[in-house]
Protein backbone atom coordinates (compact mmCIF):
# COMPACT_ATOMS: atom_id res chain seq x y z
CA UNK A 1 0.00 0.00 0.00
CA UNK A 2 1.19 3.50 -0.84
CA UNK A 3 -0.01 6.87 0.41
CA UNK A 4 0.40 10.51 -0.53
CA UNK A 5 -0.23 13.51 1.68
CA UNK A 6 0.58 17.21 1.66
CA UNK A 7 0.79 18.42 5.26
CA UNK A 8 1.97 21.96 4.57
CA UNK A 9 -0.44 24.78 3.79
CA UNK A 10 1.20 26.82 1.04
CA UNK A 11 0.69 30.55 0.52
CA UNK A 12 1.99 31.88 -2.79
CA UNK A 13 1.54 34.63 -5.36
CA UNK A 14 1.33 38.39 -4.89
CA UNK A 15 1.52 39.61 -1.30
CA UNK A 16 1.93 36.10 0.11
CA UNK A 17 3.97 37.58 2.97
CA UNK A 18 0.82 39.27 4.24
CA UNK A 19 -0.02 35.89 5.75
CA UNK A 20 2.35 36.88 8.57
CA UNK A 21 -0.06 39.60 9.65
CA UNK A 22 -2.75 36.94 10.13
CA UNK A 23 -0.75 34.58 12.36
CA UNK A 24 -2.74 33.59 15.46
CA UNK A 25 0.31 33.63 17.74
CA UNK A 26 1.42 36.19 20.30
CA UNK A 27 5.08 35.15 20.49
CA UNK A 28 7.33 33.73 17.76
CA UNK A 29 11.03 33.06 17.26
CA UNK A 30 12.43 34.08 13.89
CA UNK A 31 15.30 31.82 12.80
CA UNK A 32 17.44 33.15 9.96
CA UNK A 33 21.00 33.84 8.81
CA UNK A 34 23.17 36.97 9.15
CA UNK A 35 22.72 37.99 5.50
CA UNK A 36 18.94 38.21 5.79
CA UNK A 37 19.37 40.51 8.80
CA UNK A 38 22.28 42.62 7.52
CA UNK A 39 20.74 43.11 4.06
CA UNK A 40 17.57 44.49 5.60
CA UNK A 41 15.46 41.73 4.07
CA UNK A 42 14.33 40.77 7.56
CA UNK A 43 12.27 43.97 7.70
CA UNK A 44 9.87 42.45 5.18
CA UNK A 45 9.09 39.94 7.92
CA UNK A 46 9.31 42.02 11.08
CA UNK A 47 7.19 44.98 9.98
CA UNK A 48 4.28 42.63 9.40
CA UNK A 49 4.79 41.05 12.83
CA UNK A 50 5.07 44.52 14.39
CA UNK A 51 1.87 45.60 12.68
CA UNK A 52 -0.02 42.71 14.24
CA UNK A 53 1.48 43.17 17.69
CA UNK A 54 3.25 39.81 17.58
CA UNK A 55 6.18 39.60 19.99
CA UNK A 56 9.33 38.15 18.45
CA UNK A 57 13.06 37.65 18.85
CA UNK A 58 15.54 36.88 16.07
CA UNK A 59 18.03 34.01 16.17
CA UNK A 60 20.46 34.63 13.31
CA UNK A 61 23.32 32.27 14.12
CA UNK A 62 22.74 30.09 11.05
CA UNK A 63 25.53 29.11 8.65
CA UNK A 64 25.67 26.98 5.47
CA UNK A 65 25.78 23.20 5.94
CA UNK A 66 24.28 23.57 9.45
CA UNK A 67 26.73 22.11 11.99
CA UNK A 68 25.55 20.30 15.09
CA UNK A 69 26.94 22.97 17.42
CA UNK A 70 24.80 25.70 15.81
CA UNK A 71 21.73 23.51 16.14
CA UNK A 72 22.51 23.13 19.85
CA UNK A 73 22.58 26.92 20.26
CA UNK A 74 19.18 27.15 18.59
CA UNK A 75 17.76 24.45 20.83
CA UNK A 76 18.95 26.42 23.86
CA UNK A 77 17.28 29.57 22.52
CA UNK A 78 13.98 27.76 21.90
CA UNK A 79 13.84 26.18 25.34
CA UNK A 80 14.61 29.53 26.99
CA UNK A 81 12.34 31.76 24.87
CA UNK A 82 9.45 29.27 24.57
CA UNK A 83 7.72 30.74 21.49
CA UNK A 84 4.30 29.64 20.32
CA UNK A 85 5.61 29.24 16.76
CA UNK A 86 8.82 29.41 14.72
CA UNK A 87 9.27 31.50 11.58
CA UNK A 88 12.23 30.25 9.50
CA UNK A 89 13.47 32.74 6.91
CA UNK A 90 16.27 31.94 4.48
CA UNK A 91 17.65 29.28 2.18
CA UNK A 92 17.81 25.57 2.86
CA UNK A 93 20.33 26.00 5.68
CA UNK A 94 18.04 28.29 7.69
CA UNK A 95 14.98 26.12 7.21
CA UNK A 96 16.88 22.87 7.85
CA UNK A 97 18.39 24.42 10.99
CA UNK A 98 14.97 25.48 12.25
CA UNK A 99 13.58 21.99 11.64
CA UNK A 100 16.40 20.33 13.58
CA UNK A 101 16.25 22.87 16.40
CA UNK A 102 12.53 22.35 16.81
CA UNK A 103 12.85 18.55 16.64
CA UNK A 104 15.43 18.38 19.43
CA UNK A 105 13.96 21.16 21.56
CA UNK A 106 10.52 19.51 21.69
CA UNK A 107 12.13 16.24 22.75
CA UNK A 108 13.96 17.98 25.60
CA UNK A 109 11.05 20.04 26.88
CA UNK A 110 7.28 20.24 26.44
CA UNK A 111 6.90 23.32 24.24
CA UNK A 112 3.44 22.55 22.91
CA UNK A 113 2.73 22.18 19.21
CA UNK A 114 5.00 25.10 18.19
CA UNK A 115 4.30 25.01 14.43
CA UNK A 116 7.03 25.94 11.94
CA UNK A 117 6.33 28.53 9.24
CA UNK A 118 8.96 28.31 6.49
CA UNK A 119 9.73 31.29 4.24
CA UNK A 120 12.36 30.44 1.60
CA UNK A 121 14.59 33.21 0.23
CA UNK A 122 16.03 31.02 -2.54
CA UNK A 123 14.24 28.87 -5.11
CA UNK A 124 15.99 25.56 -4.77
CA UNK A 125 15.82 23.30 -1.74
CA UNK A 126 12.09 22.73 -1.37
CA UNK A 127 12.80 22.39 2.34
CA UNK A 128 9.65 24.35 3.13
CA UNK A 129 7.50 21.28 2.38
CA UNK A 130 9.73 18.29 3.16
CA UNK A 131 10.32 15.93 6.06
CA UNK A 132 14.10 16.19 5.62
CA UNK A 133 16.75 18.19 7.43
CA UNK A 134 20.48 17.85 6.75
CA UNK A 135 22.93 18.68 9.54
CA UNK A 136 26.71 18.35 9.49
CA UNK A 137 29.29 17.02 11.92
CA UNK A 138 31.99 19.67 11.43
CA UNK A 139 34.70 17.39 12.84
CA UNK A 140 34.09 14.32 10.68
CA UNK A 141 32.66 16.27 7.70
CA UNK A 142 29.74 13.86 7.54
CA UNK A 143 26.26 15.07 6.67
CA UNK A 144 23.44 13.42 8.59
CA UNK A 145 19.91 13.50 7.15
CA UNK A 146 17.10 13.70 9.68
CA UNK A 147 13.88 12.25 8.27
CA UNK A 148 10.59 12.51 10.13
CA UNK A 149 7.07 13.74 9.40
CA UNK A 150 7.43 15.91 12.49
CA UNK A 151 9.97 18.01 10.52
CA UNK A 152 7.42 19.06 7.90
CA UNK A 153 6.56 22.77 8.27
CA UNK A 154 2.95 23.60 9.05
CA UNK A 155 2.98 26.49 6.58
CA UNK A 156 5.12 27.69 3.69
CA UNK A 157 5.09 31.22 2.33
CA UNK A 158 6.37 31.63 -1.23
CA UNK A 159 6.83 35.30 -2.09
CA UNK A 160 8.94 36.32 -5.09
CA UNK A 161 9.81 39.64 -3.41
CA UNK A 162 12.28 37.73 -1.25
CA UNK A 163 14.21 36.29 -4.20
CA UNK A 164 14.42 39.35 -6.46
CA UNK A 165 17.87 40.28 -5.13
CA UNK A 166 19.35 36.77 -5.35
CA UNK A 167 22.46 37.09 -7.57
CA UNK A 168 22.71 35.15 -10.87
CA UNK A 169 25.21 32.56 -9.59
CA UNK A 170 22.97 31.55 -6.69
CA UNK A 171 19.89 31.63 -8.91
CA UNK A 172 21.68 29.20 -11.23
CA UNK A 173 22.87 26.90 -8.45
CA UNK A 174 19.49 26.73 -6.72
CA UNK A 175 17.67 26.34 -10.03
CA UNK A 176 19.84 23.36 -10.91
CA UNK A 177 18.98 21.97 -7.47
CA UNK A 178 15.29 22.17 -8.44
CA UNK A 179 15.97 20.29 -11.68
CA UNK A 180 17.97 17.63 -9.84
CA UNK A 181 15.22 17.17 -7.24
CA UNK A 182 12.62 16.77 -9.97
CA UNK A 183 14.64 14.35 -12.12
CA UNK A 184 15.77 12.22 -9.18
CA UNK A 185 12.25 12.00 -7.77
CA UNK A 186 10.96 11.14 -11.25
CA UNK A 187 13.26 8.13 -11.74
CA UNK A 188 13.31 7.06 -8.07
CA UNK A 189 12.35 3.47 -7.31
CA UNK A 190 9.81 4.91 -4.86
CA UNK A 191 8.13 7.21 -7.39
CA UNK A 192 4.37 7.13 -7.83
CA UNK A 193 1.71 8.80 -9.94
CA UNK A 194 1.41 11.79 -7.60
CA UNK A 195 5.14 12.42 -7.27
CA UNK A 196 5.54 11.97 -11.03
CA UNK A 197 2.95 14.64 -11.78
CA UNK A 198 4.67 17.10 -9.43
CA UNK A 199 8.12 16.30 -10.86
CA UNK A 200 6.92 16.67 -14.45
CA UNK A 201 5.46 20.11 -13.77
CA UNK A 202 8.64 21.21 -11.98
CA UNK A 203 10.75 20.08 -14.96
CA UNK A 204 8.48 21.96 -17.35
CA UNK A 205 8.71 25.20 -15.34
CA UNK A 206 12.50 24.94 -15.02
CA UNK A 207 12.80 24.50 -18.77
CA UNK A 208 10.87 27.70 -19.43
CA UNK A 209 11.80 30.00 -16.55
CA UNK A 210 15.20 29.15 -15.01
CA UNK A 211 17.30 30.99 -17.58
CA UNK A 212 14.89 33.94 -17.52
CA UNK A 213 15.25 34.23 -13.75
CA UNK A 214 19.03 33.89 -14.05
CA UNK A 215 19.45 36.52 -16.76
CA UNK A 216 17.03 39.07 -15.26
CA UNK A 217 16.54 38.96 -11.51
CA UNK A 218 13.83 41.61 -11.71
CA UNK A 219 11.64 39.31 -13.83
CA UNK A 220 9.12 38.76 -11.05
CA UNK A 221 7.03 36.36 -13.12
CA UNK A 222 10.01 34.06 -13.74
CA UNK A 223 11.08 34.35 -10.10
CA UNK A 224 7.62 33.38 -8.87
CA UNK A 225 7.46 30.44 -11.28
CA UNK A 226 10.84 29.13 -10.08
CA UNK A 227 9.72 29.56 -6.46
CA UNK A 228 6.71 27.37 -7.23
CA UNK A 229 8.84 24.86 -9.17
CA UNK A 230 11.13 24.49 -6.17
CA UNK A 231 8.15 23.74 -3.96
CA UNK A 232 6.67 21.25 -6.46
CA UNK A 233 10.00 19.42 -6.72
CA UNK A 234 10.21 19.38 -2.92
CA UNK A 235 6.77 17.78 -2.69
CA UNK A 236 7.83 15.25 -5.34
CA UNK A 237 10.96 14.09 -3.58
CA UNK A 238 9.32 14.21 -0.17
CA UNK A 239 7.08 11.45 -1.49
CA UNK A 240 9.52 9.59 -3.77
CA UNK A 241 12.90 10.39 -2.17
CA UNK A 242 15.98 11.07 -4.30
CA UNK A 243 18.99 9.12 -5.55
CA UNK A 244 22.72 8.79 -6.06
CA UNK A 245 23.09 12.39 -7.29
CA UNK A 246 22.25 13.69 -3.84
CA UNK A 247 24.08 10.89 -2.07
CA UNK A 248 27.28 11.99 -3.82
CA UNK A 249 26.60 15.74 -3.67
CA UNK A 250 26.24 15.62 0.11
CA UNK A 251 29.86 14.47 0.35
CA UNK A 252 31.12 17.30 -1.88
CA UNK A 253 29.40 19.80 0.36
CA UNK A 254 30.51 18.26 3.64
CA UNK A 255 34.15 17.83 2.61
CA UNK A 256 34.81 20.85 0.39
CA UNK A 257 31.92 23.28 1.07
CA UNK A 258 30.84 23.25 -2.56
CA UNK A 259 27.34 24.81 -2.62
CA UNK A 260 24.74 22.07 -2.69
CA UNK A 261 23.00 23.11 -5.91
CA UNK A 262 26.34 23.48 -7.69
CA UNK A 263 27.48 20.04 -6.54
CA UNK A 264 24.23 18.57 -7.82
CA UNK A 265 24.63 20.34 -11.17
CA UNK A 266 28.18 19.06 -11.68
CA UNK A 267 27.04 15.50 -11.02
CA UNK A 268 23.72 15.56 -12.88
CA UNK A 269 24.86 14.82 -16.47
CA UNK A 270 27.04 11.96 -15.22
CA UNK A 271 24.27 10.48 -13.06
CA UNK A 272 21.74 10.60 -15.92
CA UNK A 273 24.21 8.67 -18.07
CA UNK A 274 24.98 6.17 -15.28
CA UNK A 275 21.31 5.56 -14.46
CA UNK A 276 20.49 5.10 -18.15
CA UNK A 277 23.38 2.70 -18.77
CA UNK A 278 23.04 3.60 -22.41
CA UNK A 279 25.77 4.15 -24.97
CA UNK A 280 26.93 3.17 -28.43
CA UNK A 281 27.54 -0.40 -27.26
CA UNK A 282 23.91 -0.82 -26.22
CA UNK A 283 22.33 -0.30 -29.64
CA UNK A 284 21.54 -4.00 -29.92
CA UNK A 285 19.47 -4.04 -26.74
CA UNK A 286 15.78 -4.84 -26.97
CA UNK A 287 15.04 -3.44 -23.52
CA UNK A 288 16.56 -0.60 -21.54
CA UNK A 289 16.41 0.16 -17.84
CA UNK A 290 13.06 1.63 -16.67
CA UNK A 291 14.76 4.96 -15.96
CA UNK A 292 15.44 5.41 -19.69
CA UNK A 293 11.73 5.76 -20.41
CA UNK A 294 11.43 8.35 -17.65
CA UNK A 295 14.42 10.35 -18.90
CA UNK A 296 12.99 10.23 -22.43
CA UNK A 297 9.71 11.67 -21.20
CA UNK A 298 11.53 14.38 -19.24
CA UNK A 299 13.43 15.26 -22.42
CA UNK A 300 10.18 15.58 -24.34
CA UNK A 301 8.72 17.84 -21.64
CA UNK A 302 11.73 20.08 -22.29
CA UNK A 303 11.02 20.01 -26.02
CA UNK A 304 13.85 17.63 -26.87
CA UNK A 305 12.35 15.27 -29.43
CA UNK A 306 14.70 12.65 -30.82
CA UNK A 307 14.37 9.38 -32.67
CA UNK A 308 15.49 6.67 -30.25
CA UNK A 309 16.55 5.98 -26.68
CA UNK A 310 20.23 6.77 -27.13
CA UNK A 311 19.78 10.10 -28.92
CA UNK A 312 16.98 11.23 -26.58
CA UNK A 313 18.94 10.55 -23.38
CA UNK A 314 21.96 12.23 -24.93
CA UNK A 315 19.80 15.21 -25.85
CA UNK A 316 18.78 15.51 -22.19
CA UNK A 317 22.40 15.36 -21.03
CA UNK A 318 23.39 17.92 -23.66
CA UNK A 319 20.54 20.23 -22.61
CA UNK A 320 21.65 20.07 -18.96
CA UNK A 321 25.21 20.94 -19.96
CA UNK A 322 23.97 23.71 -22.28
CA UNK A 323 22.03 25.56 -19.58
CA UNK A 324 24.94 25.11 -17.17
CA UNK A 325 27.22 26.78 -19.70
CA UNK A 326 24.70 29.55 -20.38
CA UNK A 327 24.50 30.31 -16.65
CA UNK A 328 28.25 29.95 -15.97
CA UNK A 329 27.80 26.95 -13.68
CA UNK A 330 31.08 24.99 -13.31
CA UNK A 331 31.21 21.69 -15.20
CA UNK A 332 33.69 20.05 -12.82
CA UNK A 333 35.00 20.23 -9.26
CA UNK A 334 38.35 21.72 -10.29
CA UNK A 335 36.53 24.78 -11.66
CA UNK A 336 35.02 25.55 -8.25
CA UNK A 337 38.42 26.43 -6.75
CA UNK A 338 37.40 24.77 -3.48
CA UNK A 339 39.99 21.99 -3.30
CA UNK A 340 43.31 20.83 -4.72
CA UNK A 341 43.49 17.73 -6.91
CA UNK A 342 45.59 15.80 -4.40
CA UNK A 343 43.22 16.51 -1.54
CA UNK A 344 40.20 15.67 -3.68
CA UNK A 345 41.60 12.39 -4.98
CA UNK A 346 42.67 11.35 -1.48
CA UNK A 347 39.06 11.51 -0.28
CA UNK A 348 37.34 9.74 -3.16
CA UNK A 349 37.28 6.35 -1.47
CA UNK A 350 35.83 7.62 1.82
CA UNK A 351 33.34 9.82 -0.05
CA UNK A 352 32.21 6.81 -2.06
CA UNK A 353 31.57 4.85 1.13
CA UNK A 354 29.57 7.73 2.59
CA UNK A 355 27.61 8.23 -0.65
CA UNK A 356 26.62 4.55 -0.72
CA UNK A 357 25.49 4.79 2.92
CA UNK A 358 23.52 8.00 2.30
CA UNK A 359 19.77 7.50 2.67
CA UNK A 360 19.11 9.18 -0.69
CA UNK A 361 21.09 6.57 -2.60
CA UNK A 362 18.75 3.76 -1.52
CA UNK A 363 16.09 4.76 -4.08
CA UNK A 364 18.43 5.30 -7.02
CA UNK A 365 17.07 3.46 -10.10
CA UNK A 366 20.37 1.68 -10.77
CA UNK A 367 22.25 0.10 -7.85
CA UNK A 368 25.82 1.47 -7.83
CA UNK A 369 28.96 -0.27 -6.65
CA UNK A 370 31.76 1.50 -4.84
CA UNK A 371 33.80 1.33 -8.06
CA UNK A 372 30.96 3.03 -9.96
CA UNK A 373 30.82 5.88 -7.45
CA UNK A 374 34.58 6.32 -7.35
CA UNK A 375 34.68 6.42 -11.14
CA UNK A 376 32.04 9.16 -11.24
CA UNK A 377 33.92 11.17 -8.59
CA UNK A 378 37.05 10.85 -10.72
CA UNK A 379 35.15 11.90 -13.88
CA UNK A 380 33.82 15.09 -12.32
CA UNK A 381 37.22 16.33 -11.11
Amino acid sequence: MKSFEIKTKIYFGDNALDRLAELPYKKVLVITDPFVVESGMIRMITYRLDGSGIQYEIFQDVVPDPPVEKVVLGVKKLTEYKPQAIVAVGGGSAIDSAKAMKEFATKIEDLGEMPLIAIPTTSGTGSEVTSFSIITDSETHIKYPLVSDSLIPAEAILDAELVKSVPPAITADTGMDVLTHALEAYVSTASNEFSNALAEKAIEIVGVFLQRANFDGSDTHARQKMHVASCLAGLAFNSASLGLNHGMAHQLGANFHIPHGRANAILLPHIVQFNSDIDQNSRSRKEYLPSVRKYMHAARILGLNSFNEITTVRALVNWIQFIMKEMDVPFCVSQTGKVTKDEYMSKISSMADAALADACTATNPRVPTKQDVMRIYEEIW
